[in-house]
């Protein structure tokens, strides 16, 4: 799921080499905090949060066939250093 998130998120930005992203495991949910650089938050979030609900929706699919529940948490990248 990282790697289909860093592919979409990285195809996006300007700034594909500020882009982080990690998994938290739980045991029923696994959380992937993605990280952008604030010129390229609103690429990701998109026009009344579009970009990022499609970019959900993704994972949604993926998540069902793999029988597992994920989250997308969005942070600038400055919050995580």
């Amino acid at each position: 799921m990282k790697d289909l998130v860093s592919f979409i998120v990285e195809s996006l930005v300007d700034h594909p080499e500020e882009v982080v992203v990690t998994e938290v495991r739980d045991r029923a949910t696994t959380v992937i905090e993605l990280a952008v650089a604030a010129p390229d938050m609103g690429r990701i979030i998109g026009k009344n949060g579009r970009v990022i609900d499609s970019i959900r929706t993704l994972m949604l699919v993926r998540a069902a066939k793999e029988g597992r529940r994920f989250e997308l948490d969005l942070l600038e990248a400055d919050e995580l250093r």
